[in-house]
């Protein structure tokens, strides 16, 4: 009998795991149009043929990727009851410096010069924060009032972290949520008992 290698096993769901949390990074540190499927492929330890075999094309798996991406809650909780503050509070401590960066937020903003990538992105920012926010919120055009809220959202986020504007970045996270609620609040318009 001979000393041979053992044979490595092949696990699809492992494989197409690890191509995703490739994908997701490049993407976001590069954006759709810089990020190539070799450098996937590469950071994810696979072949570029193996990547069109799980995902058929770079769109599908952007698709994937900014799905994954903007899925999980952020900025935006799933509570009711104080949304208006937890709004603010996040808002302020996630876009304070050092904070871990949003990662959704970056893959946005290095994607949005392509359209094909903006369409991809803007459809997930609608079918997960904006359809989120907009079921929590109990006013007259909810949908237009999700994405003011993410609207706000957006701009603090790029000019106080991505930016740097001296006033935001230098802002009490304290007072930037007081001042980030006041503003939110008549959009939001909490009333009765889900107020807080």
């Amino acid at each position: 009998m001979s000393a041979a290698q053992p044979v490595r096993r092949r696990d699809a769901a492992a494989t197409r795991e690890a191509i995703l949390a490739a994908a997701v990074v490049e993407f976001t540190e590069h954006g759709y149009a810089r990020a190539g499927v070799r450098q996937i492929a590469e950071r994810a330890g696979v072949t570029a043929m193996l990547i069109n075999r799980y995902f058929g094309s770079k769109e599908r798996l952007f698709a994937e990727a900014v799905d994954r991406s903007f899925a999980p809650p952020s900025v935006v909780g799933d509570e009711r009851r104080g949304l208006t503050r937890a709004i603010a509070k996040q808002l302020a401590v996630r876009t304070a410096p050092g904070a871990e960066r949003l990662d959704p937020f970056l893959l946005m903003l290095r994607s949005a010069a392509d359209p094909e990538a903006a369409e991809i992105v803007r459809r997930s920012v609608e079918a997960h924060a904006g359809a989120r926010l907009a079921g929590l919120l109990d006013a007259p055009e909810e949908d237009v009032r999700a994405q003011l809220v993410l609207a706000l959202a957006a701009g603090t986020w790029l000019l106080r972290t991505v930016m740097g504007t001296e006033a935001l970045a230098d802002a009490d996270n304290d007072r930037l949520s007081a001042l980030l609620e006041e503003m939110l609040a008549p959009v939001i318009r909490e009333t009765g008992p889900t107020a807080g």
